[in-house]
């Protein structure tokens, strides 16, 4: 077995022995979607590809791609980001 796997693994299980959230613990993405107007995402690693019809973002071994109509990164830091728009479809890239 990996080491990643393995230690994620590990956090995984001291995340639910604590009642911890998983993705606090192990670096996971976050995302929340607010209807069809907003994506919020925690624990990003950073932006691939940006326009006003599609934002690509880097998560923990995937892509998530935001497709929509005029989509704005409204805020984003080391750790969450904030996409406003119309959103049309979330696509997750293994």
């Amino acid at each position: 077995m990996e080491r990643g796997k393995r230690d994620k693994g590990v956090l995984t299980g001291a995340a639910e022995l604590f009642d911890l959230p998983v993705d606090l613990v192990t670096g996971v993405p976050h995302v929340e979607v607010l209807g069809n107007r907003q994506f919020y995402m925690e624990n990003h690693r950073g932006i691939i590809s940006y326009s006003d019809r599609e934002i690509a973002i880097s998560g923990s071994g995937m892509i998530l791609q935001v497709k929509g109509a005029e989509l704005v990164l409204v805020s984003m830091t080391a750790q969450a980001l904030r996409i406003q728009g119309e959103i049309e479809r979330i696509e997750w890239v293994v």
